[in-house]
């Protein structure tokens, strides 16, 4: 198989692992060049990754046909090139969220209506843990899921978890929602490692969403992903079992309770000399995960974006969509009304948007 070609729109942080993926697996991926309009940053990026830049879009589409592109600029800048992307019918995988506030949700639902070939990059739910639990949930082992409590990222990426542990689509919602600032000391962030010893504040929202027969609860303290003395949490709940973080606990029948839990295979331990990379993860003698990239170094937010551009070279090609213009508009949705129901102090029900009558 011939490796996809690839553009990407934007040189910040976030494009930075989409380059790394496609160094990590070159026979799958092939970046033909990037968009930059910063010139400080474009020579940085070529100085480092060798990467072709461009300062605008057309200057990168006459030189070369990508498959799809990734678009990975701000929220409040990507209406813009999605539109112009979607007149030429080029694929394109924008990064998280699709717009920053309600009416630019709003103004991107000509192009659901279109059907253009616009997919999203929300990674979380390709993480292999987070794959992991949700096989064991597929397999029915917990029983019907009504409950989740997750702990892990912010807004929308934390939104969707919730949506996918409980599987409730587009179903109404009722929020409560609060925030208070809490004190800890600094850990490392998007610059890298603390220099110093220093205490700061983080703010730490909790959120309730009540969707009738299932509740998911919302837990972020600000960097939490990164903190190193902040650690994440996942609660999924159902009639015959639940699933707390890596512990698996369910009955084979309603006197016989097992417990299990999650464990990672890796390989290049010890003895093991493959290489080093994570070959899966086991639930007893069932393996619930496997890396669909073994052999390659990477970690786990890696192997979740790498995913997402294999989903999306293949829905490039003519394959299913698997995270669309309508499931990120209402993500961000929940995550705005959650800000909402903060700000007012109150509980606030979702209303029907356009995006949810498909």
């Amino acid at each position: 198989m011939k490796p996809s070609l690839f553009g990407i729109v934007g040189g910040g942080f976030r494009s930075r692992i989409f380059i790394e993926i496609a160094r990590a697996l070159p026979d799958r991926f092939r970046l033909v060049g990037m968009v930059v309009r910063n010139h400080e940053q474009a020579q940085e990026l070529t100085k480092r990754f060798g990467v072709v830049t461009h300062r605008e879009l057309p200057d990168l589409l006459e030189q070369e046909h990508p498959d799809f592109m990734v678009l990975s600029v701000p929220s409040h800048a990507a209406s813009g090139y999605l539109w112009r992307l979607a007149a030429l019918n080029i694929p394109t995988l924008a990064e998280t969220p699709p717009a920053p506030d309600l009416d630019g949700l709003l103004a991107l639902q000509p192009l659901i209506e279109k059907h253009a070939r616009i997919q999203v990059a929300e990674q979380y739910r390709y993480r292999p843990m987070m794959c992991a639990r949700f096989n064991v949930i597929q397999s029915g082992r917990i029983g019907a899921v009504t409950e989740t409590d997750v702990s892990i990222s912010h807004g929308y990426h934390g939104i969707n978890l919730v949506r996918t542990f409980l599987g409730v689509g587009f179903a109404p919602v009722q929020i409560r929602a609060m925030r208070f600032d809490t004190s800890l000391i600094q850990g490392p962030d998007r610059q890298g490692l603390p220099v110093s010893e220093r205490l700061v504040s983080a703010a730490r929202e909790l959120a309730w969403l009540n969707f009738g027969e299932k509740l998911g609860v919302f837990d972020f303290t600000q960097n939490q992903h990164r903190s190193w003395i902040r650690k994440t949490r996942i609660s999924i709940r159902g009639t015959r079992g639940e699933i707390q973080d890596d512990t698996v606990r369910y009955l084979t029948d309603h006197q016989h309770p097992v417990e299990l839990p999650l464990m990672r295979v890796e390989r290049g331990r010890d003895e093991n000399v493959e290489g080093y990379f994570l070959s899966g993860i086991t639930l007893g003698d069932t393996w619930v995960y496997q890396t669909p990239f073994p052999y390659a170094r990477m970690n786990d937010e890696e192997i979740a974006v790498a995913t997402v551009l294999t989903k999306m070279a293949e829905y490039a090609a003519g394959g299913p969509a698997f995270y669309d213009l309508r499931q990120a508009c209402h993500d961000q949705y929940l995550a705005l009304l959650l800000q909402q129901a903060i700000a007012q102090g109150d509980v606030v029900t979702s209303t029907m948007q356009p995006w949810m009558r498909g």
